[in-house]
């Protein structure tokens, strides 16, 4: 009898186990759908009088005219968000490597404190370096120097700053990539003759791809969604950039300059979730492209 009370007891736990963990489960998968749906509920006041493709190609932004043109947007958070994947790409990967291959173990272990407090520093304060360091930077220096008159406020700055947000992020992935790789690959290789860089280049780096293509894809889209730093850089400028030094309006610098002073006006407010709605999207897309290509490196290795 109370043996069968045991098993009666233990299957009562498995199941009320089981249960809240699918609940949680469940609850982890539904958020994504649950705010997409909340955005678009929320943008269904402009999107009933205006298309979808007329907002995201128009390039004119006039809320109190009733026109909400978010190409300029759009193409500003781009720039941005590649300029700092460009600039912190080769500096995250050749980090990796040289701490992961050829620094000694008490370099790394030194270094992994130092990349968690970069990665823990608000973002503001690296908006106020910007404000204090890069424009500047770029406005008295650079700028002179390439024959341009420019203020300093631009595409260029928002993308340094944003470049140096994500390098603490990005790395500290890299570094766990190169440091899972197991040593008989690369011990394999050294016995053939293959010098370290070969060993690197051509069975390490292969055989990381998959989480070398995850960390970047990862660290676009934290670069895309990211806010205050951007905003205090960019020049938030409603208009196409047609360059580097030119200033921008990228859609999370739009969400947190306007949103609180535009609650009473419904289609700006509706504007503004559907900009929102907007960057989900993209980041979204920035996901499943690289797990996509994640895939796809992975049936090559």
């Amino acid at each position: 009898m109370s043996g069968f009370r045991i098993k009666l007891s233990r299957s009562l736990r498995n199941k009320v186990h089981g249960s809240w963990m699918t609940v949680c489960l469940v609850f982890v998968i539904s958020m994504p759908v649950i705010i997409a749906g909340g955005l678009y509920w929320k943008s269904s006041v402009l999107l009933h009088d205006h298309g979808v493709f007329s907002l995201i190609f128009s390039k004119e932004w006039k809320p109190l005219s009733g026109q909400f043109g978010f190409y300029p947007f759009i193409i500003s958070s781009i720039w941005v968000t590649m300029t700092a994947l460009i600039l912190a790409a080769p500096i995250c990967l050749l980090t990796a490597i040289h701490l992961t291959q050829y620094a000694k173990r008490w370099v790394l272990k030194i270094m992994h404190p130092v990349i968690d407090i970069l990665a823990g520093i608000p973002s503001v304060i690296y908006g106020v370096w910007g404000i204090l360091v890069v424009v500047p930077f770029i406005g008295n220096h650079l700028g002179t120097w390439l024959g341009k008159s420019v203020s300093g406020y631009s595409i260029l700055a928002g993308g340094i700053v944003l470049a140096i947000m994500v390098i603490p992020f990005v790395l500290n992935i890299l570094i766990d990539v190169f440091n899972n790789i197991p040593t008989e690959l690369s011990e394999a290789s050294l016995s053939l003759g293959a010098t370290r860089w070969q060993t690197i280049k051509f069975v390490l780096v292969k055989k990381g791809l998959p989480g070398i293509v995850a960390a970047f894809g990862l660290g676009m889209s934290r670069a895309f969604g990211e806010t205050i730093a951007v905003l205090m850089v960019v020049g938030n400028v409603s208009r196409i950039p047609s360059g580097l030094f030119q200033p921008g309006y990228p859609l999370p610098a739009l969400i947190a300059n306007n949103y609180g002073e535009m609650l009473s006006i419904p289609l700006y407010d509706s504007a503004l979730m559907l900009s929102a709605l907007i960057l989900f999207v993209v980041v979204l897309g920035f996901n499943f492209v690289s797990r996509y290509i994640i895939a796809a490196c992975d049936k090559r290795c």
